[in-house]
């Protein structure tokens, strides 16, 4: 399938419902940043996807990465593909200036992702890991670390990786065991090996640098004994270039599922030089710099496979007939009506757009919180990071689940040329599984949110956000077109704060309740949430509307733009009247007693 970027739902939520010029005049920084700036880059990003990577999506599939006794080649194309990624600046968006970035802010380079992503996740793995170990290097690296490694980091020239998980320890970091024994001269020797690393070998840069969690061999128990080393493929010498190969190797790659153009791999450290980055023992702590960013991602990864569903859905249901309409003819000229015509079929593509539009609105939403804990100060930048810590485990479960499913319904619409592989469909399936899994799975997250953010924060995290959607309804409560919409809203918002409050009661008597509850609850959030931004940009598009009335019917160019808004109000209606609903069933599974989960013994389980 040959991805379109959706340019100007993009700049709908960056410059309408967002007001992206406002958001940056508050920041010194990005203060000069306007939208035909902004719009520039889309189109530069949006042509590049299109001409470039898109048609690539398929064959690297096909094709997949290449293993040789440590080397990795990656598909017919994504060299090239990359040298002109960076030739164009892409990989430098957001980076600091002092080191050769670009300096732009996270909420530009989460809409350049979101383009890159769709039209070629795979692809898009490999610079997107190197934003995460260059922030990590920014925020704890010493002077002398920065300036060894982020300008060539910047341009692209190297590219860096996250090692975290070890093969008998997933997301429970605690257990690894990879060692980390100090040399003479200051640096480490690190000896283990870590699994699933993405892009921990390929042929696309010159040196790889990794950012590896380890223990210190007095290092205490648990998550307070992890420190954080920079490990390069190829040690730097003091005037900046390459000398010898460093003690890591590539062990293998994964054979997948999907993101097969993507090299996924085993990496085994024997006696590496390593060089800590942070305080000793608290690596955990530097490495969360990272992972937010990776989550960040991988919500943009559950948005891109909504949208890149979406999109094929919508032109095989226009061209594709089968049957007449139930209601009646509506393409005489045709043997058959087009499926689109087909409530069920209409049903599925309003879905596809619902997730795709609004966790583009989520993931937007989220990215300015970023840019003010990334350039604000004081007690904005105090909440921002607040906010920021409860939405991100939202939109990384609800919206990689949610692009999950739409990616189910893109098969389904395709019926059976969706199981085929020239469509695409089952590939965006396939490819997009693992988002549910990595950067820790839904049900992680899940726990995360409600036992870490909301409960432990006793209920402030939550309190921010329900008073925002609070005062939007109050503020709109008397407009009767959102009259429906906002009643919801309220009542839902209201429940929310009442979930949790039963929940955290429950959970002083059994904490197996909060567990239990946790997948459920997440769900809940992430339906009220998008249901807040639906509500907003419904609020939007009327605004709109109401200009344009007054002069439709003398300016026949306004149509395509009334058609935009009109659109958007009916795809919040929708959502509201078909998705919101849903709530009620993780409502009642919130309510059941978490007893019936635990009352079986193990061996119950099987005879």
């Amino acid at each position: 399938m040959q991805y379109t970027a959706p340019l100007r739902d993009m700049q709908f939520v960056m410059h309408e419902l967002l007001d992206s010029q406002s958001h940056y005049a508050k920041m010194a920084e990005y203060r000069e940043l306007d939208t035909e700036t902004i719009n520039s880059y889309l189109e530069a990003a949006a042509d590049f996807a299109q001409s470039v990577l898109s048609p690539l999506n398929r064959t690297g599939d096909l094709e997949g990465c290449r293993f040789d006794d440590g080397q990795v080649s990656t598909p017919t194309g994504f060299k090239e593909a990359y040298e002109q990624y960076c030739e164009l600046g892409f990989a430098s968006l957001n980076a600091e200036p002092e080191y050769g970035g670009l300096g732009l802010p996270t909420s530009m380079s989460s809409a350049v992702s979101e383009i890159m992503g769709t039209a070629n996740w795979s692809f898009a793995m490999y610079p997107g890991l190197s934003h995460g170990a260059i922030q990590t290097i920014e925020h704890h690296g010493t002077d002398e670390q920065k300036a060894t490694y982020l300008e060539k980091m910047n341009t692209g020239l190297w590219s860096g990786t996250m090692c975290l998980t070890e093969a008998h320890a997933g997301s429970d970091l605690g257990i690894i065991k990879t060692r980390a024994v100090p040399n003479d001269d200051g640096s480490y020797s690190i000896t283990g090996q870590k699994i699933f690393i993405s892009a921990g070998e390929h042929d696309l840069t010159e040196n790889i640098i990794h950012i590896v969690l380890a223990r210190l061999p007095d290092a205490p128990a648990g998550t307070r004994g992890i420190s954080l080393f920079i490990v390069p493929k190829f040690i730097v010498n003091a005037d900046g270039s390459l000398g010898e190969r460093n003690g890591v190797v590539c062990g293998s790659i994964e054979h997948k599922m999907g993101i097969k153009a993507s090299a996924t791999c085993v990496m085994n450290f024997d006696g590496a030089t390593g060089y800590l980055i942070g305080p000793k023992n608290r690596g955990l702590n530097c490495m969360f710099t990272f992972m937010n960013v990776a989550r960040i991602g991988t919500a943009i990864q559950g948005l891109a496979a909504s949208e890149f569903a979406f999109q094929g859905s919508l032109k095989y249901a226009k061209d594709r007939t089968a049957m007449r309409a139930i209601s009646g003819v509506k393409e005489p000229n045709k043997p058959a009506d087009s499926i689109i015509h087909h409530p069920a079929v209409r049903n599925m593509l309003l879905t596809q757009k619902a997730f795709s539009e609004g966790g583009r609105a989520l993931v937007y939403y989220l990215s300015q919180f970023a840019d003010i804990v990334a350039k604000g100060d004081g007690v904005e930048a105090k909440f921002a990071d607040e906010m920021l810590s409860l939405l991100t485990p939202i939109a990384k479960a609800f919206l990689t689940e949610t692009g999950y499913e739409a990616a189910n319904m893109g098969v389904q619409v395709y019926g059976g040329h969706g199981f085929i592989s020239e469509w695409g469909m089952e590939q965006n399936v396939r490819d997009t599984r693992i988002a549910c899994l990595y950067e820790g799975t839904t049900e992680i997250q899940s726990l995360d949110l409600l036992a870490r953010k909301v409960l432990g924060s006793q209920g402030k995290m939550l309190a921010n956000f329900t008073k925002i959607i609070h005062k939007f309804c109050q503020e709109h409560k008397d407009d009767d077109r959102m009259g429906q919409m906002i009643s919801t809203l309220a009542k839902l918002n209201k429940q929310w704060g009442d979930l949790t409050a039963r929940i955290g009661m429950q959970g002083t008597q059994n904490l197996d309740a909060v567990g239990a509850a946790a997948v459920d609850y997440l769900f809940f959030s992430g339906y009220v949430t998008l249901g807040y931004l639906w509500a907003r940009m419904a609020v939007v598009a009327y605004a709109r509307l109401d200009e344009m009335n007054q002069s439709l019917d003398t300016d026949k160019s306004l149509h395509g733009e009334y058609g935009f808004y009109d659109a958007k109000v009916k795809t919040a209606q929708f959502y509201f009247a078909k998705l919101m609903p849903r709530h009620a069933v993780h409502v009642a599974r919130i309510n059941a007693s978490h007893e019936t989960l635990m009352a079986m013994d193990i061996e119950q389980f099987a005879f």
